[in-house]
């Protein structure tokens, strides 16, 4: 049996170029999921006080048996707790479920904005790192001017934003934002829901380096500097999309894919939120 793939980490981040989310699974397949990866080679799972499967994780890894050193582990605030004494709670909560004593990052998931509560939740996340509840603090789904109202407040800097990227909606405007305040962009939803399997241009860049239309999505995102956290509770397809890392795609395959950029939304409604 070959030796799992793991992937490569981000030079700042220090969180592997690719790992799981668990989005829309119940207890029970997450913890058989994050096993599985866990065994696979993935090293990193991204999950959320709102998908209601934070024990499904922890019960994952304590079944892998693999070191929790090994693990980059990340969990998201609802808008529920968008204030300071709230937040940390929340935090706390979320290390309960998952049976940890710290998460590596810990995210806002949206954006509260009224009457600033994005900025209470922000101070409530610095609180929570100084605690030692969470080793790096960021975001999700957070606009350009929503950023610059946390790095107005003069304290830490999102280590992430995370945010919806896949070929249909390449952010390019966010994502130079991004680098210029030196926030790491995180995708999340990098097929697009499976609306990338049905692309022809994707599925001919694909055949080029025969590889499948996933690993061709996810070699994009890898190439383009981004974090990923594809979804998959099928083992096969675990495997199929960690193993992006032994062929390059040229500058012609990845302007092709940047081309197919329509500013498409999965799911529009998840907008309203913030």
């Amino acid at each position: 049996m070959s030796a799992p793939i793991v992937a490569p980490v981000h030079p700042i981040l220090r969180m592997p170029l690719l790992g799981l989310g668990v989005f829309d699974m119940d207890d029970e397949t997450t913890a058989r999921i994050v096993s599985t990866a866990i065994g696979l080679g993935y090293r990193s799972i991204d999950t959320a006080a709102i998908y209601g499967n934070e024990l499904g994780v922890g019960e994952g890894i304590r079944r892998s048996g693999i070191d929790r050193s090994e693990l980059f582990v990340t969990t998201k605030l609802w808008i529920d707790a968008h204030d300071e004494v709230a937040a940390v709670r929340a935090a706390e909560q979320s290390l309960e479920r998952l049976g940890l004593d710290h998460v590596d990052l810990y995210l806002i998931h949206w954006p509260y904005s009224a009457g600033g509560r994005h900025r209470d939740a922000w101070r409530g996340l610095e609180a929570a790192k100084k605690a030692g509840l969470a080793h790096a603090i960021g975001v999700s789904n957070f606009s350009p001017e929503q950023l610059d109202d946390l790095v107005a407040l003069g304290g830490e800097v999102p280590l992430v934003n995370q945010i919806e990227v896949h070929p249909f909606h390449t952010r390019s405007a966010e994502r130079a934002v991004h680098d210029a305040l030196g926030v790491v962009t995180e995708s999340w939803s990098p097929l697009a829901r499976g609306r990338v399997f049905g692309e022809p241009r994707l599925a001919s860049i694909a055949a080029k380096h025969d590889v499948s239309v996933a690993q061709a999505v996810l070699r994009w995102h890898v190439q383009s500097g981004l974090v990923t956290v594809p979804k998959s509770a099928d083992p096969g397809r675990l495997v199929e999309n960690l193993d992006v890392f032994d062929f390059v795609l040229d500058e012609d395959d990845m302007t092709a894919i940047d081309a197919l950029d329509r500013g498409e939304n999965i799911e529009p409604d998840y907008y309203r939120l913030a």
